[in-house]
């Protein structure tokens, strides 16, 4: 199992992808997602790529976006385009998105086609690069509830349609992450993995909120101290050394918690696992 710290942690933070990347080295993770917007300014640095990480010991599993589904034809193909350019840089095979912006029961019939149309369009693009389309599970998507996301996998149908298995999010949409996960597993190509104090917290994890230097981190809390069981679900995905999954923390102390959830993360892995303060299935 290779675990990545993510940079939209650092995302009101004056901290360089250089301070990151060694930090990342000594703290034991193996990789680093990008967030697409670092990505696209990280740009402006030739110096800057796959090969520069290299030197820390370092790779790109995914870079995280939002691509335009509801846009005209012509820019949704660019900003593909543009994403997927960005991911050979940074040599990864994976870019994440989500499937349109309105949960599954409030979207028609007709609108959930032009959303499954558009990522079909999306994948012939990223196909021709040798890239996957990830859909994230999330609220507000698609792939809000683990029914949901299954009937856009077979909607979508395309062999580099993909999963971003966000195992909170799975949780939020009313389903145990565990079987999700043993009927989903041939789709899934990463993990995000956070937890929350409780279900009444989850509004903090709402774009306008989160990504808000002044939004609320209530409820936001170390990956064993939360309503989700992540002893029980990494006992399901860590036996795979090919498991890609990133430590999405959005919350204060992004240094100090990412440094003990990588510690607890490997306890688990060998066996030793950490207390955790509730569980909540």
């Amino acid at each position: 199992m290779k675990v990545s710290i993510c940079t939209i942690t650092f995302r009101h933070h004056l901290i360089s992808l250089g301070e990151i990347a060694a930090w990342a080295q000594s703290n034991d993770f193996q990789g680093i997602e990008l967030w697409g917007a670092h990505a696209r300014n990280l740009a402006q640095h030739p110096d800057r790529n796959a090969e520069w990480l290299d030197g820390y010991g370092l790779s790109v599993p995914m870079i995280s976006d939002y691509l335009p589904i509801d846009a005209d034809a012509e820019t949704l193909r660019r900003k593909t385009v543009e994403l997927c350019r960005l991911a050979r840089r940074w040599r990864t095979r994976k870019i994440r998105t989500f499937a349109g912006n309105r949960g599954s029961l409030a979207t028609s019939a007709e609108d959930r086609q032009r959303t499954v149309e558009r990522l079909k369009e999306i994948c012939e693009i990223t196909a021709s690069y040798g890239i996957h389309l990830l859909a994230e599970t999330h609220p507000k998507t698609l792939a809000d509830t683990a029914a949901s996301t299954m009937q856009l996998i077979e909607e979508v149908d395309h062999s580099y349609f993909a999963i971003n298995f966000d195992t909170l999010h799975v949780w939020e949409g009313g389903d145990d992450p565990v079987a999700v996960h043993r009927t989903m597993k041939p789709h899934i190509r990463h993990y995000h993995l956070k937890n929350i104090v409780d279900r009444t917290d989850l509004f903090v994890f709402e774009p306008a909120n989160v990504y808000a230097a002044a939004g609320s981190r209530q409820g936001m809390t170390p990956l064993f101290e939360g309503c989700v069981d992540y002893g029980r679900f990494l006992s399901e995905i860590s036996g795979d050394p090919q498991v890609d999954a990133s430590l999405e923390w959005f919350g204060n102390d992004c240094l100090d918690i990412l440094r003990r959830d990588r510690r607890q993360v490997r306890q688990v892995i060998e066996g030793r696992e950490p207390a955790r303060r509730t569980v909540n299935f």
